[in-house]
């Protein structure tokens, strides 16, 4: 695709972006207001799935459906947690990571830099570490339960980190993604307090997703293949 029809193709999509922000960022009144019923679970996915359908009208190439599928299972997660509960919503999530690691392990970076390879091996054993001593003052099951899912979070964030893609988009919203989820362990573990929470997860969540979304959908459609 030559430069002018990327450019076409952006425009007409970007009103998705904005529509995905809009959702995401208002969704943190239902957050500190409390709400809950359908209609809020479906506000908490808005911002998610928008990105998701902005992903896919981008979409040319295999990489290009990947990120789509990723933020996808990403919105379908942020239903099901509520809707069904926190097992279901979780293996949306795993299924979402499995896809963004193949994504950005077919992207890979072609140098890294010392202290850029030691940042990806080091994050996941810092990452279980962190997840067990926020959880272990608590039941068995929420500790064993923290410490597998932020493994899967970790290898994510890490391959995020050593991807092509901008690492200052890609692999910070990759890092703010592991934050909120290490953020909620800390909640659910009695080591900070909810209403302390409350005010970091879902920024350091829906930005870490449109950070990711953001730097890898832009990248791909410069290239002529999103």
């Amino acid at each position: 695709m030559s430069e002018q029809g990327w450019a076409r193709d952006w425009d007409r999509a970007r009103w998705l972006w904005w529509a995905a922000l809009a959702g995401g960022i208002s969704y943190f009144a239902a957050v500190y207001m409390r709400l809950d019923g359908p209609a809020i679970w479906a506000w908490k996915a808005s911002g998610v799935g928008l990105l998701a359908v902005w992903a896919a009208a981008n979409a040319r190439s295999t990489d290009g459906k990947l990120i789509a599928a990723v933020l996808a299972f990403g919105a379908l997660g942020d239903w099901l947690l509520d809707a069904v509960g926190m097992l279901a919503g979780a293996a949306a999530f795993a299924t979402g990571h499995l896809i963004a690691i193949i994504l950005y392990l077919r992207n890979r970076r072609p140098s890294l830099t010392s202290s850029q390879r030691a940042l990806a091996w080091l994050l996941v054993p810092l990452a279980l570490i962190i997840a067990w001593g926020l959880t272990r003052g608590a039941e068995a099951a929420l500790m064993g339960a923290a410490i597998a899912y932020t493994g899967g979070v970790a290898i994510m964030a890490a391959t995020a980190w050593i991807s092509r893609f901008p690492r200052y988009r890609t692999g910070v919203g990759a890092m703010a993604f592991l934050a909120s989820d290490l953020f909620i362990f800390a909640g659910e573990g009695g080591t900070l307090s909810k209403d302390l929470t409350l005010w970091l997860v879902w920024p350091l969540y829906f930005g870490g997703q449109a950070l990711i979304a953001w730097g890898v959908v832009s990248t791909l459609a410069r290239e002529g293949r999103s």
